[in-house]
């Protein structure tokens, strides 16, 4: 080209003179190196060397289209980029594959230059080829090493433009990240990053957006899970791209919060310590086991924080310097001025010792404590008058204390190894067994009394409690001997006391009750005497009251002591307190308000529902005296199933509970303490008789339940009766029978014995059942009833009493029952014993007759046993 210049003409005007400079550069080019060639105005090769044309396809004949020598791939890009050059005028450069004579595409890297006529038009073109084959075979593999460094990296990678477009990311985030390629390309950067460091990351993009190269810039980035991964990013601006490259740091900042979690949450104590004991650092649990702040201990002596006793030892730790672990107890001084047992193990690293410390002050106080207690009870073990025994589960004593030889008198050697049946009373092995057998499979035992057999003869009563455990019984026993004896001679004391208190409140009632028979008696003798009969009834009215109540005293003694006469049935208990809500209310009064809440599905119990309702009516009238300004009495039903810890004595099962409750003055405890017992009474005299709550609480035994009371002054009352569950289904009511019945006037024609001790019942009995048709036999005792019933004699029915001596009424019935199966026999008592009643029940063809009663209603009675309606 340098030749050409200096053989380039100017036409006058001084202008240059293409045509003169095509051939120059022509008759020059034979010596310059490289391919070269010339175009006209239409830019079709008119010449090249001799070079070019043999490395071109078919010589490359001036005048060609090179446009097919071009590859086809790249022929339309040279075709557009050529045609713009001849129509600008100016400098054309591409790089394209051409076909060489060996038909193989070659690159090259084509430059032309447009030389204009003096006019301005384009005289023609000079242009050069260079083989650029070479470097484009290497910028390839360039590309290829880079596309698989793009694929393979697990280095993340990023290319954003400026407006904070994701143009590109590559594999290895999209792997580690989750996305798609088509779900982050297109997308604002920001969108992926934690809001908590959007603002930061804004900002680093304007200092990308002013060109800065940026590194070390953290952030957090959205997985497609949503979870977020720390990355690390390093972004170099790239003209209007920006190209970043991140690491995930998300393992090493959980391994570092892990360090630090470690750090400030281990309750081990960590120090580290120059060789001349100066604190480089603490953690946490040194502050919160010692009470030392860290800017209280950060460079300070170690020496400041150990008691004096110890600082020899640390000082020779620390000359060591080094070696291996070693383990060391310091009593450390706490900043309240207390001192915490440490122990330490300490390593050297570097110059620096790092201690870890484990408090273990709670360990040497329970190990002294566990020492004092096992001395104490060492002392308890030897000093005790306790029996105390250690024992195999088969009943075999394996350890003993002394108290067994000082009350016993037997000796250790007799003991170890022998039964523990072997030193109990024969009556009471039999209990103990069962008592061991329960033990042995794990059930504990709480005072079990039995009497033991010692040396000297005596028998011992000895209260046990035991509980297994590993594989042993561990029991104690103590001598309650005298305690039982002088319970026994208190409980006598107290049953002399009661026995006095009853009958003092007995015969003041009976002697106003007698006081009522026998003066209205007197008046009406005396009436009769003159011959006076008007006005007779109100003396005969006042007697029959007065044996009445009489008679109801009575029934209440029987009740409280637990031999009342009971006529138990099924019981459907709700109905049977919604038949009485009237009368309840009644006995309150206008001023009190009744509210029942009563539970659906209630269960049936098994009780007599005559005693039932007289212990509600009972409790209404003492709701009543309890609430002279008026008030609410609540009565709740509900079902209740009791474990071990049932109520009064319970067995565990299933019970109905009757809760009533009035909001009346209420008892205090001294009060409540003898509420159950006959004749107590807070009323004025004259107003009470004390045998209410007594009655209910006989009832309640008697009906195999419990009653208690809870209250308190000025909160009212509570008394809730418990009745077992009964499984049986509802006996048929006999009212309206036996209400017919009670009219039945009709005589009778059976014969009926009657056994009865005492002349004056006997005869009224024998004379009522004259009167109604029968024929009556009579027999003042056991033995001449039953020669009577041994006898050829009809008999109907047998009335005879139960409290009879000699043979008592149940056996005169089962001896008439061999020689008169189907017999009927009404028994008459003023108590229920168990030898009429067995369990509660009748047998079949019997019935019980309580005294007193009306000869009315024994003729009543009569008549349906021998209708067969009883």
């Amino acid at each position: 080209m340098g030749a050409m210049a200096d053989d380039t003409r100017r036409n006058p005007d001084g202008e240059c003179d293409g045509a003169a400079m095509l051939a120059a550069f022509r008759a020059a080019a034979f010596s310059l190196p490289g391919y070269l060639w010339t175009a006209g105005p239409d830019g079709r090769v008119n010449w090249m060397c001799d070079s070019l044309r043999a490395c071109l396809a078919g010589g490359g004949e001036a005048g060609e289209d090179w446009g097919g020598l071009v590859h086809p791939a790249d022929r339309q890009r040279i075709t557009r980029l050529w045609a713009e050059a001849l129509t600008k005028g100016g400098i054309y450069e591409a790089e394209c594959r051409m076909r060489s004579a060996s038909g193989e595409y070659f690159w090259h890297l084509i430059h032309a230059t447009a030389l204009h006529e003096p006019g301005g038009g384009i005289a023609g073109w000079i242009g050069s080829n260079a083989n650029i084959h070479a470097r484009k075979l290497a910028e390839r593999e360039a590309g290829r090493a880079r596309s698989r460094i793009w694929a393979l990296s697990r280095v993340f990678m990023l290319i954003f433009d400026n407006e904070w477009k994701i143009r590109q990311a590559n594999p290895a985030l999209q792997r580690a990240m989750g996305w798609r390629p088509d779900e982050i390309e297109g997308r604002d950067l920001l969108s992926f990053v934690h809001p908590e460091d959007a603002e930061r990351a804004r900002e680093t993009l304007q200092r990308i957006a002013r060109k800065e190269v940026v590194e070390g810039f953290e952030c957090r980035v959205s997985t497609k899970s949503g979870a977020y991964r720390v990355m690390d990013w390093e972004i170099v601006p790239d003209g209007g791209l920006n190209q970043a490259v991140g690491r995930d740091l998300t393992e090493q900042h959980e391994a570092r919060r892990e360090l630090e979690r470690t750090w400030a949450l281990s309750p081990v104590l960590k120090f580290v310590l120059r060789p001349d004991g100066g604190i480089i650092t603490v953690n946490p649990a040194w502050s919160k086991s010692l009470g030392w702040s860290e800017p209280e201990t950060l460079g300070r002596s170690i020496y400041e924080f150990i008691a004096a006793k110890d600082i020899p030892a640390m000082r020779a730790r620390l000359r060591q310097e080094q070696g291996p672990a070693a383990t060391l107890g310091l009593t450390m001084l706490t900043r309240q001025g207390e001192e915490r047992d440490i122990t330490w193990t300490s390593i050297f690293d570097g110059g620096l010792l790092y201690g870890f410390g484990r408090d273990v002050t709670a360990e040497r106080r329970a190990a002294a404590a566990a020492a004092a207690a096992s001395a104490e009870r060492e002392r308890v073990w030897t000093s005790t008058n306790d029996l105390m025994t250690t024992m195999e589960v088969d009943g075999r004593l394996r350890a003993v204390n002394p108290a067994w030889t000082r009350l016993l008198g037997h000796a250790e050697s007799d003991l170890l190894g022998a039964r523990a049946l072997s030193f109990v009373v024969p009556e009471d092995r039999g209990r103990v067994m069962a008592a061991i057998r329960a033990l042995s499979q794990g059930e504990a035992m709480r005072n079990l009394e039995c009497r033991m057999i010692d040396q000297a003869g005596r028998r011992p009563l000895i209260s046990w409690s035991a509980d297994p455990q590993d594989g042993y019984i561990y029991m104690v026993g103590r001598d309650v001997s005298a305690q039982r004896e002088a319970e026994e001679q208190l409980r006598q004391a107290q049953k002399m006391e009661a026995v006095g208190q009853l009958t003092g409140g007995i015969a003041h009632d009976f002697n106003n009750f007698l006081q009522g028979i026998k003066g209205s008696l007197e008046l009406l003798s005396k009436r009769l005497a003159r011959g006076e009969t008007s006005g007779l009834e109100r003396f005969i009215s006042i007697a029959a009251e007065a044996a009445d109540r009489a008679a109801a005293l009575t029934h209440r003694l029987l009740a409280f002591s637990r031999r009342q006469p009971l006529n138990p049935k099924p019981v459907e208990v709700n109905p049977l307190i919604a038949s009485i809500e009237m009368l309840l209310q009644r006995t309150l009064g206008e001023h009190s308000e009744l509210r029942l809440e009563l539970q659906e599905d209630l269960w049936r119990v098994l009780c007599d529902p005559n005693q039932l309702e007289n212990a509600l009516l009972n409790l209404a009238i003492n709701a009543r005296d309890a609430m002279p300004e008026g008030g609410r009495l609540s009565i709740r039903t509900g079902n209740v199933t009791f474990g071990k810890a049932a109520p009064g004595g319970l067995a565990p099962g299933e019970y109905v509970c009757i809760d009533v409750t009035d909001t009346g003055v209420g008892m205090d405890a001294d009060t409540l303490a003898k509420v159950f017992e006959p004749f107590f009474t807070t009323k004025p005299v004259g107003l009470g008789t004390g045998l209410g709550l007594s009655m209910i609480y006989g009832f309640a035994r008697q009906s195999n339940g419990h009653v208690e009371i809870d209250s308190a002054p000025g909160r009212g009352a509570t008394v809730r009766l418990y009745l077992p569950r009964h499984d049986g289904e509802p006996e048929e009511e006999l009212a309206e029978e036996e209400e017919a019945a009670a009219h039945d006037e009709t005589p009778g024609s059976e014969t009926v014995l009657v056994v009865e001790d005492e002349p004056l019942v006997r005869g009224l009995i024998v004379e009522t059942l004259t009167g109604l048709g029968y024929t009556a036999l009579e027999a003042a005792g056991g033995p001449a009833g039953l020669e009577i019933l041994q006898s050829r004699q009809r008999i109907d029915l047998l009335i005879t009493d139960v409290g009879l001596p000699g043979l008592n009424g149940r056996q005169i019935a089962e001896a008439a029952r061999l020689r008169r199966p189907g017999l009927k026999i009404l028994f008459m008592t003023g108590y229920a014993e168990t030898v009429v009643i067995g369990e509660g029940r009748l047998e079949p063809g019997m019935d019980l007759m309580p005294k007193p009663f009306t000869m009315e209603a024994l003729a009543a009675r009569v008549r349906q046993i021998l209708a067969g309606r009883a």
